[in-house]
């Protein structure tokens, strides 16, 4: 089975979310439907976890990659 993209995961999370909003689905299939949101939601958090980690790594002059850190003023 193919990995579902970031945002084919996003989608499918507004989905159930929108079920499960609507009070229509038994409390069976809710509990399911549920358990499914929250492991499409860790997996969506792991995945921007992960390109933000990628995201903060630059390359210094000799190609070197090295973390990025903002300095805020004050």
């Amino acid at each position: 089975m193919k990995e579902r993209t970031f945002e084919e995961n996003l989608k499918e999370l507004e989905n159930l979310v929108k079920e499960l909003e609507s009070g229509q689905v038994p409390l069976e299939e809710a509990i399911k439907k549920y358990t499914e949101a929250m492991e499409i939601a860790k997996n969506c958090s792991d995945k921007l976890n992960n390109a933000t980690a990628k995201v903060n790594k630059i390359l210094k002059e000799n190609g070197e990659l090295k973390e990025f850190d903002v300095q805020e003023e004050n």
